[in-house]
């Protein structure tokens, strides 16, 4: 399973966040992790809708987390991400035309695999992807 680049991105917005615990700006965490400031921003933008950033706008403004990095599991941004019915065609119940939907294993075996994965993630808190929280700051080079 690979993860969309939208999904990559917003855990190390929210990464950053937790380490520096301070307000960051979309340009500084692009620079910081050498990745595109506009689609580093549409992740903001939809960690803002989801709740977990708060962004302030203008001069001096940027993101800042929305919740406590304790309460925030991988598995949660990740299943809020990641279009999940989508791993194969007959896992999307609605737009599904596989013949043999219903009546082979593939979407039991996927489902399963699927679940255990995102339960894996769900016993991550953002706290536990920056174990060496001042070694996390001075590779991204921030205070």
């Amino acid at each position: 399973m690979k993860l969309s680049l939208h999904s990559d991105y917003a855990l190390r917005i929210l990464m950053a966040l937790a380490a520096t615990r301070r307000q960051m700006s979309v340009d500084e965490i692009a620079g910081q992790y050498d990745i595109s400031r506009n689609h580093l921003a549409k992740v903001a933008q939809r960690l803002q809708a989801l709740g977990y950033v708060r962004a302030q706008r203008g001069r001096g403004g940027g993101l800042t987390l929305a919740r406590d990095p304790e309460t925030v599991t991988v598995g949660s941004v990740v299943r809020e991400l990641e279009n999940l019915e989508g791993l194969v065609e007959c896992m999307a119940a609605a737009t599904s035309r596989c013949p043999v939907r219903g009546s082979c294993g593939l979407q039991g075996a996927l489902g399963g695999a699927l679940a255990a994965f995102l339960n894996h993630l769900d016993g991550y808190q953002l706290t536990d992807l920056i174990p060496q929280p001042d070694r996390f700051r001075a590779l991204l080079g921030v205070a």
